[in-house]
């Protein structure tokens, strides 16, 4: 079984849940010595005949079991494969995203990487038969994922960009444009597009003539969106020693600041728009309606797309189970029934007459 989660951060919720599923122990067993301090079972079954030492537990269990499963459905968890027929409009586009340590400063909340995750996500949401691709880079430039359908693989491999994954330090758009437009495999003009999102540093990797090429040789047009405070800029977070702290050069401070100059040059260059996002919210989704679905596509074409089967509504209907279960046990036995003068009569005195 392929089983993929496609938040795995919610998964940090499991340690609430343990938290709670032992508060709640503590407190059954607390509850239960308190009992047997109070009197013992003889006696407690004539003072207090509706007293029940087992339902508490059983309400906490299924309590427990169902943040368990609220948490597993917050997951995502997917599995099965099924293949859908899609309708390709023609676009191709790869999405060339920074991962160098300036990516991690927090001007843009959470950081400036993180940011352009979210960008991507509303992007692709937008999307419908477009194939995307993803190339990351720093140092150097590599492709993470190739041109696909398959939108939820693009997604993992969004979710895996961190600074780690580039070999080298540093900063090099040119080459990552330059990846990037070899990445289409046909030089015919129209749908094919590079969405570049970075904070726009550079170490002479010649960016503008890398899209100058990537328009003039392969067809594509560059857009790029800058991340990150233009003015004031913000420093990089690392760790020392084990204890968090501000990356240094020379004993200073480093300070990182976005370079919308740059990104503006790269998209005139490309036939592209700059998208000046700084530290604000976008909505990518509303820029590609509005810009790059207007460049000249290629023919359509009929395409499958590959795609998890999403099964967090099975969890969840657990989950909702056992919070119903665990409101319609009461705490207490029922009252036995009882008539008004006396027991209960049978039903073969019922109706009789008393001589």
């Amino acid at each position: 079984m392929d089983l993929n989660l496609q938040h795995l951060d919610s998964l940090a919720w499991l340690w609430l849940v343990a938290g709670i599923a032992f508060i709640a122990s503590w407190g059954v067993l607390a509850r239960r010595r308190a009992i047997k301090r109070f009197a013992d079972a003889p006696m407690l079954v004539r003072l207090a005949p509706r007293l029940s030492t087992f339902r508490p537990a059983v309400r906490g269990a299924f309590a427990v079991l169902g943040l368990l499963f609220l948490v597993i459905a917050l997951a995502d968890p997917r599995w099965g494969v099924r293949y859908v027929e899609v309708n390709r409009s023609g676009m191709d586009v790869m999405f060339v995203v920074d991962v160098s340590r300036s990516m991690l400063a927090r001007d843009a909340s959470p950081s400036r990487l993180d940011r352009a995750r979210l960008f991507i996500e509303g992007a692709v949401d937008s999307m419908a038969g477009d194939r995307v691709g993803l190339v990351d880079f720093a140092g150097d430039a590599a492709i993470k994922s190739p041109l696909t359908l398959n939108y939820d693989a693009f997604e993992n491999a969004v979710e895996e960009l961190s600074p780690r994954s580039a070999t080298r330090g540093g900063s090099m758009l040119g080459d990552a444009i330059r990846v990037a437009a070899d990445a289409f495999g046909n030089d015919e003009p129209g749908g094919k597009a590079i969405v570049i999102l970075s904070d726009g540093e550079d170490m002479e990797s010649f960016p503008i003539e890398a899209a100058e090429a990537a328009q003039r040789d392969h067809g594509v047009r560059i857009y790029t969106v800058g991340i990150g405070d233009s003015i004031d800029g913000a420093r990089i977070p690392t760790v020392i020693n084990g204890q968090p702290s501000w990356l240094l050069h020379e004993n200073q401070e480093v300070w990182t600041r976005m370079d919308p100059t740059l990104l503006q040059s790269v998209a005139d260059a490309g036939g592209g728009v700059f998208v000046p996002a700084g530290t604000s919210l976008v909505d990518l989704g509303e820029f590609f309606k509005g810009w790059i679905t207007t460049i000249d596509l290629q023919d359509q074409e009929e395409g499958v797309a590959r795609q998890l089967i999403p099964r967090f509504q099975w969890f969840a209907g657990i989950s909702l189970c056992c919070f119903v279960i665990e409101s319609l046990i009461a705490d207490r036995r029922r009252r036995p029934w009882r008539g008004s003068t006396g027991p209960r009569p049978s039903a073969s005195n019922q109706g009789r007459i008393p001589a």
